[in-house]
């Protein structure tokens, strides 16, 4: 079976091509996938797949039917594209201002199709099931939550994804033990201060010097209360406070991401982020307010699952050309969603005024990028 595979494989790779430059030059952003999912639908259809459409809003499943073995297995593929302007000069580039396939999910897309393509050709002589599910949204970490929600993994025995990587030269697999990508979370922290001129800080509380001292204390203290063999990443992206060069900010914003891999550190964290910025506010008399979001888990990957792909791979490709990713991405991706279902939880805290008192206790290119893309042969 394996040699018929590579042959019509081989035979449709012209195809490939095609589809992939195509879905290259009509990107569509997270949510607004609907050119995409129906030109996905069509090439599906006619396959002889069964087609079901608007599952996790603007995506869609095909379903192929194989021999005796009752077992659903699930390939997942994500089709959205991201708001950046394309500057590759191809002549397949992007026909949409604005936007582009900058991460690779033109290739998964293509990927997903063309295995369609050929197991749809194999007929019963192919022994199980299998569940094409084509997300959008991936890159607004909604996609999967959208799918689980529609019925996207009823019945499902095992799944499996995959992530085009620059660093791997092409015709080669990479493969990961473990965690593969982290958890990622989103915070915002406000910090209240009371304004007061420039000239005068000692009648005022500076919410943006306070606020230096809480990204400065975060930080620090990583390397000094973390475990150094759990990494975990906290990113303050944007701040936002103030009027006036000379007025001192009653409050300011920060809006950031953490990542973390280890489960443990991954339950920590909101309650560890509240107690520090909590005890530089009391030491100023500031106030704060924090929202802590969790975005999407760490994927792990399966033990059995990926000892059967890297056996599997190496018998497709030889061992030459499957190598094993040796570390985990501090990236985040939205398949974890399918591991552990549907995921939503949400944390606030706040600083309380009593009487005017605080009262509180507690070299290589990298995607996605605007000028790079992988190449079509």
């Amino acid at each position: 079976m394996l040699s018929q595979i590579k042959e019509l494989a081989q035979e449709i790779a012209p195809r490939l091509i095609e589809i992939r430059r195509h879905l290259h030059s009509h990107p569509e952003l997270s949510g607004q996938e609907h050119q995409t999912a129906a030109y996905v639908a069509e090439i599906l259809s006619s396959c002889g797949l069964n087609v079901q459409e608007g599952i996790g809003k603007t995506g869609l499943i095909g379903e192929l039917i194989g021999g005796t073995d009752e077992r659903l297995v699930a390939l997942r593929t994500d089709m959205d594209a991201l708001p950046i302007t394309e500057q590759t000069c191809l002549d397949f580039a992007s026909h949409q201002p604005g936007i582009m396939h900058a991460c690779g999910h033109d290739v998964h897309t293509t990927v997903g199709l063309g295995t369609a393509m050929v197991l749809s050709q194999l007929g019963e002589r192919f022994p199980g099931n299998t569940r094409f599910l084509f997300q959008p949204a991936e890159e607004i970490a909604q996609g999967a939550n959208w799918i689980v929600k529609d019925g996207g993994m009823k019945d499902v025995s095992a799944i499996f994804g995959l992530h085009v990587f620059p660093s791997i030269p092409a015709g080669s697999i990479g493969i990961r033990y473990g965690a593969l990508t982290a958890a990622a979370d989103d915070l915002e922290i406000v910090i209240m201060g009371e304004s007061g001129h420039g000239a005068r800080p000692h009648q005022a509380i500076d919410a943006i010097w306070i606020a230096a001292q809480v990204i400065t204390t975060l930080q620090q203290a990583i390397s000094r209360t973390q475990n150094p063999l759990h990494p975990m990443v906290l990113t303050i992206g944007q701040i936002s406070g103030g009027r006036a060069p000379n007025i001192i900010a009653d409050q300011v914003q920060l809006v950031g991401t953490v990542r973390s891999l280890h489960p443990q550190t991954y339950a920590d964290l909101p309650n560890w982020i509240e107690k520090i910025v909590a005890n530089v506010c009391n030491a100023y008399g500031a106030r704060y307010h924090i929202n802590y979001q969790r975005g999407v888990p760490s994927v792990q990957n399966d033990l059995a699952l990926t000892q059967l792909l890297e056996a599997a791979a190496k018998e497709a490709w030889g061992s030459d050309r499957v190598s094993i990713i040796p570390e985990a991405s501090m990236g985040a991706e939205d398949f974890s969603v399918y591991q552990k279902g549907e995921f939503e939880r949400k944390y606030s805290f706040s600083s309380q005024i009593v009487q005017a008192t605080i009262d509180k206790s507690g070299n290589m290119p990298v995607l996605p990028s605007n000028s790079y893309i992988l190449r079509s042969t």
